[in-house]
């Protein structure tokens, strides 16, 4: 077992925690560098663009995502030390998943969480494999960008449920009452000639 499995990063790491229907989500940041200014109002467009309830056919769960920042941050800017930042978890209903403890999902890591943990897995809304836990990668997110500043990062969705008429693929996906997949393609400008170190370093490599 991987005892980094929740850490990733080389000079600047991340490393999330918490679980869909507990207390919070958050991550800790080492290798950001003293005198970022980083402030609440930083999170709220990105935070924002992450949130169920605010696209047709997302999850209607509802939560505010405020950053609140536990260390390495002092009078708005980063201090060289690292940074913890929770983010509250407070419209749960985790009764509702009481069920897909003799159900799985399929498509989630119900089962595979179960059998991984022998039972111990904290099953509600999908424990530790929630995309819950995405409120903390997306808060890593804000600060990388500030970090990158030229380099610009968009992503857009290609496809969903396998059709590339995105409005049909969500309407069959609601009609069926499913949950379905889809893909989504990111693209990446402004980066650097010559970035990475060969062999398994390498931009390609370790996109792979």
């Amino acid at each position: 077992r991987n005892k980094d499995m929740n850490k990733f990063g080389t000079l600047f790491t991340v490393q999330i925690f918490g679980e869909s229907h507990g207390a919070c989500v958050g991550i800790t940041i080492d290798g950001c560098p003293a005198g970022l200014p980083l402030q609440e109002s930083d999170f709220l467009e990105d935070t924002e663009r992450r949130k169920g309830g605010v696209q047709k056919g997302t999850t209607p769960r509802k939560e505010d995502d405020l950053p609140i920042f536990k260390s390495g941050i002092f009078k708005g800017f980063t201090i060289g030390a690292p940074i913890t930042i929770l983010f509250e978890n407070n419209n749960t209903r985790s009764e509702d998943y009481d069920k897909h403890r003799e159900v799985p999902r399929p498509g989630h890591a119900d089962f595979t969480a179960h059998a991984k943990y022998g039972g111990f897995e904290d099953y509600r809304g999908g424990g530790h494999f929630s995309g819950r836990l995405t409120a903390a990668i997306v808060g890593a997110g804000v600060i990388a960008k500030k970090l990158l500043k030229e380099v610009e990062v968009a992503a857009h969705i290609v496809s969903i449920g396998g059709e590339k008429d995105l409005e049909k693929g969500l309407q069959k996906a609601i009609a069926q009452k499913d949950s379905v997949g889809g893909i989504v393609e990111c693209v990446v400008k402004g980066l650097p000639i010559g970035l990475g170190e060969h062999f398994f370093d390498s931009v390609e490599s370790l996109i792979s």
